[in-house]
This record gives C-alpha cells, structure tokens and sequence, in this order.
C-alpha cells in the first residue's frame, strides 16, 4: 500500500483514539416542588463571649546566630552580613570597594565580638606557590589590620594563606582570576 494511503487512515484513527468520542451530558431532572412548611426559628440562646486569648511573648525581631559552624557560615553569605574582599594582580592592597566590605564585615564582627573569624588570603593561578602564599598572607594581614584600625578586637580574627591552592573558579581566564584573587571570611569559633 503506498505510503500516502497510511498516513491517510492513521491520522483520523489517531485523532479518534487521542480526543475519544464527545459524551453526552446527562439529563438533569428540577427536584420535584415540595410543600415547605417554616416553623418558627428559636431566639438564640445566650452565648457567653468566648475569652481574650492569652497574649503570646512577642517574636524576636533579631535572628538568634546558628551554633553549629556551617549553618552560621551559611546563614552569614545567605543574609549578606560578610563578604570578601578582591584585590588587584599582584597587589595587597585595598581598593576603594575593599574598604566598604570591610566596614560592613567589622560593624558585624563588632555587634558580635563572641564569633571568631579566620580570614584566608587566596590567589589566582599565576606565579610561583611560594609567592602566592607570601602574596594570599599579605593579603589576609592587610584586611585584618583594615579590620582592627575600624575596632574589631585582635582575638577575634586569625590569618592563613592559601596562595593558588584553594581556587574559587577554575577556569583560566581573567574573569576567574579575578574572583580568586581575594581576602575569604570563615566564622570558625566561638569565644
């Protein structure tokens, strides 16, 4: 049988099958008029006001700081309360934006002297890793010391270098360079 004869048939068998046959709506019949006799409605009878609801301790309008150390660490990139700081090829110092995330990260720290931070100096994949270690480490140093001179207490941060070895992005491009260049803020105790 040629080709066009089967599409032929197939294609209204299919529409059968897909869309099915229309049903019928069923007939409905009014209900039947029924004599209704009203009886008189009861007065209510008195009813006792219910009582005032107890008043409930208000919420806390400040968030409670998780305990557990990654839930804390979660909470803190989630809300935005501390953040890097990136820096120039080659360079410790602090830019213009470096010094605004810092302010921001100390008025925590200060609100929350209890919490512990490490701050790890890291690198893009360029240079050797000796230099890049002795590069995240005066990275790390120059936002503590930005960190102290705005108040935050000496006990409350701690400084470790990385270099190139713990990348946030690992392409090979400017872009990712760019992101891994950078001073990192992890809550890692309790005081």
């Amino acid at each position: 049988m040629n080709r066009k004869w089967i599409v032929f048939l197939l294609v209204p068998l299919m529409a059968l099958v897909l869309l099915g046959c229309p049903k019928k709506k069923p007939e409905t019949t009014p209900p039947p008029d029924l004599d209704v006799v009203t009886e008189p409605v009861p007065e209510p009878a008195e009813v006792e006001p219910m009582p005032e609801p107890e008043p409930m301790e208000p919420e806390m309008t400040e968030d409670v700081l998780p305990t557990d150390l990654v839930e804390l660490n979660r909470y803190l990139v989630e809300r935005g309360l501390i953040a890097d700081v990136f820096y120039n090829l080659d360079s410790a110092d602090l830019s213009p934006e470096g010094r605004s995330a810092l302010a921001n990260n100390a008025a925590f720290m200060r609100d929350n002297p209890d919490v512990v931070f490490t701050i790890e100096g890291h690198c893009d994949e360029r240079g050797t890793n000796e230099y890049n270690l002795a590069l995240g480490q005066r990275r790390a140093n120059a936002a503590k010391d930005y960190l102290a001179s705005l108040g935050v207490a000496d006990a409350q941060m701690r400084t470790i270098s990385y270099g190139e070895e713990r990348p946030f992005c690992t392409e090979s491009s400017e872009r990712c360079w760019s992101l891994n260049r950078r001073a990192h803020f992890v809550a890692t105790g309790r005081m």
